[in-house]
């Protein structure tokens, strides 16, 4: 599959929902072909370090796993995986006859206007809303698969590190003092992962490392009105890579608080952490709130990556702003909280000894 397939499918109405004109949303590894009653998303055929969908067997395999993955906390929205075919008539969604070459999530289609980085921008989000979110999240995390592997502080290093790549491409646009901000809160993760290795492996080993969502902010999340009881519905996992999805639970709910943040919320997010943690307490001390807030300075370290890749690839000068927009607010927050993590984490002076 291809673009030009991707066109022709939209032209033609190859799809069984032939009463709607179709909308297509692309993102860099998909396709999102949006009908009056469903979505059907299809994978890009290609690889890079971090996800592998350069064949039509591995396609399907990570649309089978975004299936599962995803009825653990959108149930309703994910149906089923459909063929694509290349018969006598085209490439058909759904199709029966001809060939298959490729294969496509279907989902029911949710109405766009109730996803919660637009409600946020609106300032439409109810406390209902954040309770339901909580009690959701919280029943999940409870119950969901704990990961055995050993973690490996290395590895956390290295994730965070990895915003140096593109360093420079910042600093030449926003300045070399943001640059060097950058190189600075790489030295203080070293500096905080080190300090705090024994309680970091003491939670994975207590079962505090989960088979989570992995890609949990208010863009993935649709809010329903009050007419539907405020629920709320989860979707749009991490399937392509299990290192993004399984982490210890703190570093998935400070990429939701950081994402309230974000928008100025942070009344939300007490309301958020106080509905979760009665249900499932996961901060029992000062070293799990430094690591708490510590993943929320990597979820906006991470934030501030993609955006500045995205800004990277794209010609067009209108996209490049916008990216490099949403690079320079990231930045500020995580500026925020490398501040704070800083002034916590200040070494305590010794009381001299009197002789």
């Amino acid at each position: 599959m291809d673009t030009i397939h991707i066109q022709n499918i939209l032209k033609n109405k190859a799809f069984p929902d032939l009463g709607s004109e179709a909308k297509l949303i692309e993102t860099h590894i998909s396709w999102v072909i949006l009908t009056q009653n469903f979505a059907y998303k299809i994978k890009k055929p290609m690889r890079y370090s971090f996800l592998d969908f350069s064949t039509l067997a591995k396609r399907k395999f990570y649309c089978e796993r975004e299936l599962e993955l995803n009825q653990r906390l959108a149930e309703n929205m994910y149906l089923t995986i459909v063929p694509i075919r290349r018969g006598k008539k085209g490439i058909v969604i759904e199709g029966t006859d001809g060939e298959v070459i490729d294969y496509a999530v279907k989902m029911k289609r949710m109405d766009e206007n109730r996803q919660m980085n637009v409600l946020l921008e609106n300032d439409t989000v109810a406390t209902e809303h954040i309770r339901n979110i909580a009690e959701k999240l919280s029943s999940f995390h409870a119950f969901t698969d704990n990961i055995e592997n050993p973690i490996k502080i290395s590895t956390m290093r290295e994730d965070f590190a990895d915003i140096l790549k593109v360093k420079r491409f910042i600093g030449k646009n926003l300045g070399q003092h943001v640059a060097d901000k950058i190189e600075q809160s790489v030295v203080f993760s070293n500096d905080f992962l080190k300090k705090y290795t024994h309680r970091i492996k003491e939670r994975h080993a207590h079962g505090f490392t989960i088979d989570g969502h992995g890609d949990l902010h208010s863009k993935n999340i649709f809010l329903l009105d009050k007419s539907m009881g405020y629920k709320s519905i989860i979707f749009d996992c991490i399937e392509f890579n299990d290192h993004f999805r399984q982490v210890d639970v703190l570093s998935e709910l400070a990429f939701f608080c950081m994402d309230l943040d974000f928008y100025g919320k942070e009344d939300l997010e007490i309301i958020f952490l106080q509905n979760y943690l009665v249900k499932y307490p996961c901060i029992f001390n000062e070293a799990d709130r430094q690591i708490f807030q510590y993943y929320k300075l990597y979820r906006a370290n991470v934030r501030v990556k993609v955006n500045a890749l995205k800004a990277m690839q794209t010609m067009d000068e209108k996209e490049l702003q916008k990216r490099m927009g949403l690079v320079e607010d990231y930045f500020l927050l995580m500026k925020k909280y490398l501040a704070d993590l800083k002034i916590a984490n200040l070494p305590t002076e010794k009381t001299p000894i009197k002789n």
